[in-house]
């Protein structure tokens, strides 16, 4: 029997050219290659996308007039290698703090060389959604999802 958590687990990776440390550090600065235009929640096309680096660190979105919205928490911090996120984003694309109903979403940062590091993304814990999981997973698991955002970031990691 399959089980359901790991059936609806999306996982994507991608090969950047730059050394881990690169590769982590670009990740988590997501305001450099978030698609900031179409991945929103707040009002307002944010200027921001703020991982605080710690564990119980935000996760979140910042708009132009300061306003922010959160979007989850930082569960485990371990530069240049690993980074494990609380995704607190609802079936309907809203914040909801409540840790028991989180997704995960672990980035693994592998050195395949000192210019090469391979970028391993799954989320995970949709189950967590109830009767909305096979949704959200088929959406972030879509080219609209991860796969567009991995696109966005390899090209920014990649450059110079």
């Amino acid at each position: 029997m399959i089980d359901q958590a790991t059936d609806l687990a999306v996982r994507k990776s991608v090969t950047v050219e730059a050394p881990q440390e690169r590769a982590f550090a670009v990740f988590t600065d997501m305001s450099a290659w978030w698609l900031v235009d179409s991945h929103h929640i707040g009002e307002q096309v944010p200027e921001a996308v703020v991982i605080e680096p710690h564990a119980g660190g935000r996760w979140f979105e910042r708009a132009p007039d300061g306003v922010e919205c959160d979007w989850g928490r930082v569960i485990e911090w371990r530069p240049p290698s690993r980074i494990l996120l609380g995704w607190h984003l609802n079936q309907e694309w809203k914040f909801d703090p409540n840790p028991e109903t989180a997704t995960e979403i672990e980035v693994r940062f592998i050195s395949l060389g000192p210019t090469t590091t391979r970028v391993e993304l799954e989320h995970r814990c949709f189950e967590r959604l109830g009767d909305a999981a096979a949704a959200v997973s088929e959406a972030v698991g879509s080219p609209e999802g991860w796969s567009g955002l991995l696109s966005q970031y390899a090209e920014a990691a990649s450059q110079a």
